[in-house]
């Protein structure tokens, strides 16, 4: 480092994890062999994003910036030899984003510090990286306070000449999680049709999307469970659990470029049928309580229309009507199950991608523990929203563990609310 021996920045209490409205502090030291000129010494705390086309891309396509803020230290003089301090402060904005790092795009924060020399001398510069952690609050989620649950039909021909129909109803106990909760799903499959179904499928899902002047939706399966067939004639229920890795939140708050969504999707091999519950992942839990009750429908109190229309209203169709048996579906694979059957060990340091970054701003949530704090859990499958584009599978390797599933299904996002409103009927007439 030439003249300097140290040059390093360190934050009060090696706090690394901030919140809207703090103040983020901390002290230059430099310490020199030899005399040292300068013209000024500069701290600058600096936020924004940036997202690309292309993957683990260094250069962006689109940026904004959130924090922007310069202090100088220390005028024109001279560094003598020996130890220096030069303490700094700045108040964080109260509307910037929480950190994210994906494959395609980023939310950074960082203190960069320079010493400006005279001319013909080398300027010496270093930064240091901190985090943002602007809390999501799921009970100030609109719309968040009841259960969740959503049903379809699938009219299917079979053997040439025969037809029949497979309904589909799926219920979810919460719409909104944190880390280390557990998403109870109930899903009950009436085959009324003589032909087995295929075996049904539930995957927690993260869909990311940057955007960029041609937008890239990035589509992770987080956690996948796998059930058995259901036979002819039959209904069954399955019920199964998935545990809420640390995960990014589902609101960057603050942040237009990058857009962060959650949905359980359960379907079934064959028939071809699928149905989505759209979720919230938070930092601080809903508050139980138990005089909610559960809407009397079940598609409007989801927030989201089936993939294929829901059954027409015949009494002697219900899928909880009395007439029949109904079997207890087995599950075949679980993807945070080791092969004895034991759940997989939920470790927040796997997750993490910054060492000590789980302590929280207090002020935001003083009885509450500590939330799990995780930038990214990589990606899959990209694709581009515009345009004939093939999905192509990414090689970047982020900090998912490699106990969880990295199944690429499914290939392509679920409908808009908008679209399943306008579309759901003609499409599935047009299917018939």
């Amino acid at each position: 480092m030439g003249k300097l021996q140290e040059f390093d920045i360190t934050f009060t209490n090696n706090k690394v994890v901030y919140g809207p409205g703090e103040s983020i502090s901390g002290k230059v030291k430099i310490r020199t062999t030899e005399s040292l000129q300068f013209k000024a010494i500069k701290v600058n705390c600096h936020g924004s994003c940036g997202v690309s086309n292309t993957a683990n891309s260094t250069t962006y396509n689109v940026e904004e910036q959130y924090l922007n803020s310069t202090l100088s230290v220390a005028e024109k003089g001279v560094l003598g030899v020996g130890e220096h301090s030069f303490p700094f402060q700045f108040v964080i904005p109260a509307a910037v984003p929480t950190s994210f790092e994906g494959p395609f795009g980023k939310i950074v924060y960082r203190v960069k510090v320079t010493i400006d020399t005279p001319r013909f001398s080398k300027d010496y510069k270093i930064q240091k990286p901190f985090y943002l952690l602007n809390m999501l609050n799921l009970n100030e989620v609109p719309d968040i306070a009841y259960h969740s649950s959503v049903v379809a039909t699938k009219k299917f021909n079979y053997l040439l000449v025969k037809s029949g129909t497979v309904m589909l109803k799926v219920g979810s106990d919460m719409k909104g999680y944190i880390p280390g909760q557990v998403i109870k799903l109930l899903t009950e499959i009436h085959n009324k049709s003589g032909k087995d179904t295929g075996c049904v499928l539930a995957s927690l899902i993260q869909r990311v999307t940057y955007k960029t002047h041609k937008p890239v939706v990035d589509l992770r399966t987080i956690a996948e469970v796998e059930g058995a067939k259901v036979k002819a004639g039959k209904h069954a229920e399955w019920k199964e659990q998935i545990i809420v890795p640390p995960l990014p939140q589902s609101q960057l708050t603050g942040c237009n470029l990058i857009d962060i969504i959650y949905f359980i999707q359960v379907s079934l091999r064959y028939p071809e049928a699928a149905v989505t519950l759209p979720i919230y992942i938070g930092n601080i839990a809903l508050n139980q309580s138990p005089t909610r009750s559960t809407p009397t429908s079940p598609v409007r109190a989801a927030g989201v229309m089936p993939s294929a229309p829901p059954a027409e209203e015949d009494p002697g169709d219900d899928l909880c009507a009395g007439g029949f048996t109904s079997e207890e579906l087995p599950t075949k694979s679980h993807s945070q199950q080791d092969p004895s059957g034991q759940a997989v060990t939920m470790s927040p340091s796997a997750f993490s991608y910054a060492p000590g970054a789980a302590a929280a701003p207090s002020h935001n949530h003083p009885n509450a523990s500590a939330p799990l704090f995780c930038l990214s859990t990589g990606a899959t499958i990209p694709f581009f929203t515009e345009g004939n584009v093939a999905p192509t599978p990414t090689s970047c390797s982020l900090i998912l563990p490699p106990e969880y599933s990295t199944s690429d299904y499914p290939h392509e996002p679920p409908p808009s609310y908008e679209e399943s409103c306008s579309s759901a009927d003609s499409s599935f007439n047009s299917r018939q």
